[in-house]
């Protein structure tokens, strides 16, 4: 007998949703290097 696991909708939907916005996050990072030379801009 093998039993299957469901993941609930909410949960693949919450998931791909934090992805997203880390890799948004992650291209902010790039583009603020980019334009400023910092890798966080506003702090020496």
């Amino acid at each position: 007998m093998k039993e299957t696991k469901t993941v609930e909708r909410e949960k693949v939907v919450a998931d791909t949703l934090n992805g997203r916005f880390a890799m948004m996050g992650f291209i902010a990072l790039v583009g603020a290097y980019l334009t400023t030379g910092q890798i966080i801009p506003g702090f020496v």
